[in-house]
């Protein structure tokens, strides 16, 4: 993926995190896979990210990675 904003590119992994999670957590709902393309899972991963979404851009826009 071409992530041209600093800030995004290091919010990804946690971005990541929460699509596992939710995919397994849906899963576990349902009592079998699910894919992290399910409609479920895709639409409780954008609740997530609003409601964590500015505290995680907050702290990827305020304290860069040392290289």
């Amino acid at each position: 993926m071409n992530c041209p904003d600093p800030a995004l590119r290091r919010q990804l992994p946690l971005i990541q995190k929460i699509i596992a999670d939710e995919t397994w957590l849906e899963g576990e709902r349902r009592g079998q896979p699910v894919e992290p393309t399910d409609e479920v899972v895709r639409e409780n991963v954008c609740q997530v990210v609003l409601r964590v979404g500015a505290d995680l851009r907050a702290r990827a826009t305020e304290s860069p990675p040392a290289s």
